[in-house]
């Protein structure tokens, strides 16, 4: 069923490994923190912020930096400073990844440093071609047309040719009226299909053993 995909794309977090390792739920906690100390308010005040920035602006990151111009490279590194040892290798993804005919890539609205740190974690960081991360999209996130554009012209990908895999389906509307297949990485039945080159997966190494 994805006979004719050459490129396939990948999301990072709660996508390459499930949400129920905590690993994101710790990066929200330390971006609460910072906009508690940023804004000096407590941790609700700070979560009605972080909700405020990320519906106006994409990410919390954006919206910060268009409202009170910080410094992005400070906010990353606060952020980052999470304990990756709740992840483990995962062998299988690891296999199905390689098997891919075509180029892999990750897209993430992460930093190269945060996805190195995951990639290394899961035994990913071989079966990966490229990374292209927040800083490489000029701190545009998805799922903003210009960060879209900024990754498909940085690899020179066909949008006809590649698939596209991502936790939020938000992020996945702009790729396929590009004509990208999506799979929306969820919860639920190990995979269906929702429409034409639209697919949900619970299971992402199985849909993918299950479909090429």
């Amino acid at each position: 069923m994805l006979a004719d995909i050459d490129t396939w794309v990948l999301d990072l977090d709660n996508t390459l490994y499930p949400a129920e390792t905590g690993l994101a739920d710790q990066m929200n906690v330390r971006i609460r923190a910072y906009l508690s100390n940023l804004f000096g308010t407590d941790e609700a005040e700070a979560l009605r912020l972080q909700a405020q920035l990320v519906a106006e602006h994409g990410t919390t990151l954006r919206g910060l930096m268009n409202t009170r111009s910080i410094d992005p490279h400070d906010y990353l590194a606060w952020e980052h400073t999470i304990d990756y040892a709740v992840l483990r290798p995962d062998p299988v993804l690891a296999e199905v990844l390689r098997g891919l005919p075509g180029r892999r890539y990750l897209y993430t609205n992460g930093s190269a440093y945060h996805a190195e740190q995951v990639l290394g974690r899961l035994g990913l960081t071989g079966c990966i071609d490229g990374v292209f991360d927040i800083l490489a999209a000029d701190l545009v996130p998805k799922p903003y047309d210009e960060s879209l554009d900024a990754f498909l012209a940085s690899f020179g990908i066909d949008p006809v040719r590649a698939a596209m895999f991502d936790d939020l389906e938000v992020n996945l509307t702009g790729p396929h009226e590009r004509g990208m297949t999506t799979v929306w990485v969820t919860s639920g039945t190990p995979y269906e299909q929702l429409a034409d080159r639209r697919w949900r997966a619970a299971d992402l190494p199985g849909f993918l053993r299950a479909n090429i």
